[in-house]
């Protein structure tokens, strides 16, 4: 398309090109067009195909704000964010907000996060709803008690929870995790490997079914290799000065070698511990954690952690939202995924 030039040689600005344009161009329809950028699973793959080189040739960008007026969508999902809780190492919500904002710009959704209320813990989903200022939500607060997944599921409001149902086993909406208990078992495993047969466990409390599925992979991979596990284990606040204080009282009443912790914020109470009493970490006394945070890379002699994919999780979570919101049927209700083991000195 060329610029048109006022008679003093300047040059005016360029019209952007239309979706007519891009029809015209590669001989298809407007509709065609408009289902290459809305709904590209309709297109044959060589129509789709000439349909984006043509986008790309021209430099067509869709005109999302007209196209959200017709179809009274805003093409935002709504996140509840709450900062990281004091006193810990805990930045994994960080990492995962991240990858779900490039995730959804992939495909044209963008995501607006709004302030959690502890005292209300639905407000601001009602608020978004009633306002119609979102097409669907991201719940992560899955723990439980929480009640945010089970009313948006009476609203009937699409949404994709990242965590398990815990204490609903008939709930219908979608989900999806990462298998916290395989992680232990593999930090475990690895330690076992190494030679440790006195491998303590460090998770919080009872009434948390994530940290009590964590600590289910300590006890069947201890048992599965004939180790015991009895006066091994502690539970406490997941804040370093409880890791701390659980590894002191372990370690005098216990003699681990090895510890394995519900997190990272635990296991740097831990380091805290060996580094009062100078036991070094991965020589003297061996310490995984789990979430595989920023601590636990920089830390001077690297923290061997539990490495949640959540990238994946990130496009899974996407992908399931844009089948609800096509109102196409979802393959899978709940998807788990497989952490990895990020390795360092420190075991």
């Amino acid at each position: 398309m060329a610029r048109s030039e006022h008679r003093s040689g300047s040059t005016l600005p360029v019209t952007p090109p239309t979706l007519a344009d891009v029809a015209e161009r590669a001989g298809v329809s407007r509709q065609t067009v408009s289902n290459a950028v809305n709904n590209p699973d309709l297109l044959r793959p060589d129509t789709l195909e000439r349909v984006r080189q043509t986008i790309a040739e021209l430099g067509y960008s869709p005109n999302r704000a007209a196209r959200n007026l017709r179809t009274r969508t805003s093409s935002l999902i709504g996140l509840r964010f709450a900062p990281a809780q004091e006193g810990t190492a805990n930045a994994a919500m960080d990492r995962f907000v991240h990858s779900l904002v490039e995730a959804s710009e992939e495909v044209g959704y963008h995501v607006l996060l709004f302030p959690g209320d502890d005292d209300d813990p639905i407000g601001g989903y009602e608020n978004l709803l009633r306002s119609t200022a979102v097409d669907a939500f991201v719940v992560t607060d899955t723990y439980l008690g929480n009640p945010q997944a089970a009313w948006l599921s009476q609203q009937r409001a699409p949404f994709v929870a990242f965590g398990r149902p815990w204490d609903d086993e008939g709930a219908r909406h979608v989900w999806v995790d990462v298998d916290g208990a395989a992680g232990i078992a593999l930090a475990t495993q690895h330690l076992i490997d190494r030679g440790h047969t006195r491998i303590a466990w460090i998770g919080w409390r009872k009434d948390s079914p994530i940290g009590e599925d964590r600590r289910s992979g300590w006890v069947r991979t201890m048992h599965a290799n004939g180790l015991p596990t009895t006066g091994l284990a502690s539970r406490v606040e997941d804040v370093v000065h409880s890791g701390a204080e659980a590894a002191a009282v372990l370690l005098d009443e216990s003699a681990p070698t090895a510890f394995v912790c519900a997190s990272d914020t635990l296991a740097m109470g831990v380091l805290h511990t060996l580094w009062i009493r100078q036991l070094a970490p991965g020589k003297d006394i061996a310490v995984v954690g789990f979430d595989d945070s920023q601590v636990a890379q920089v830390f001077p002699v690297g923290l061997t952690s539990v490495r949640q994919p959540l990238e994946d999780v990130a496009v899974e979570i996407v992908r399931a939202l844009r089948a609800l919101l096509s109102h196409q049927p979802v393959e899978t209700r709940g998807v788990l995924l497989e952490p990895t083991l990020a390795i360092r000195e420190s075991s």
